[in-house]
C-alpha cells in the first residue's frame, strides 16, 4: 500500500506529454504543476520522450521548446531502459506492438500511477488489472489525490 508520507510517483505516456502542451488548464498540465511543486515525482521512459519529440517535431515544431521547458521546470526523470522480462511480459498483457515498449519503460519504473490517454489498449484492457500499478488518466489521478490530501 502507497505511504500517504511518500510522493507518489507517475509515469507518464506520450499522450499525456502532449496533452500538457496543448492546454495550460488541463489536467495533464496540472500533472505537470503539481510534479513542479514536488508533489507528484514524473517519470517517462526514453521511447515516450522520443515519441514526443517526434510528434512535436511534426506537428507543431514551435512546441519544441515548450516541452524542453517542462520536463525541465518539472524534473521529469527518464527511467531506465526495461529488461527483457519487462518487454516479455508487456508483450504477453498488450496486443498493439507499438505499445510493448511503453509498457515495458513502465513496469521497469514501477510507478504508483501509469497516465495514459489510450482507452483501447490499456485503460480497458483488464489483463493490466493484475499490475502493481494502478492505469488512468490525469483526471483519475486528480481525483485519488484529492481523497489522500
Amino acid at each position: 500500500m502507497l505511504s500517504s508520507r511518500r510522493t507518489p510517483k507517475l509515469f507518464l505516456d506520450t499522450s499525456v506529454i502532449i496533452a500538457a502542451l496543448m492546454s495550460p488548464t488541463g489536467g495533464a498540465r496540472l500533472l505537470f504543476h503539481l510534479g513542479e511543486s514536488n508533489i507528484l515525482q514524473l517519470t517517462i521512459g526514453k521511447s515516450v520522450m522520443q515519441e514526443a519529440d517526434d510528434a512535436i517535431s511534426r506537428k507543431a515544431q514551435h512546441l519544441l521548446v515548450d516541452l524542453a521547458q517542462l520536463l525541465d521546470e518539472t524534473r521529469v526523470e527518464i527511467g531506465e531502459n526495461p529488461s527483457d522480462e519487462n518487454i516479455r511480459t508487456a508483450n504477453q498483457l498488450v496486443d498493439y506492438s507499438p505499445d510493448i515498449l511503453v509498457l515495458a519503460e513502465a513496469l521497469q519504473v514501477q510507478p504508483d500511477w501509469f497516465i495514459i490517454h489510450d482507452r483501447e489498449h490499456f485503460l480497458n484492457n483488464s489483463r493490466l488489472q493484475s499490475l502493481s500499478f494502478r492505469i488512468g488518466t490525469p483526471g483519475n489521478v486528480l481525483v485519488w489525490l484529492r481523497k489522500r490530501l
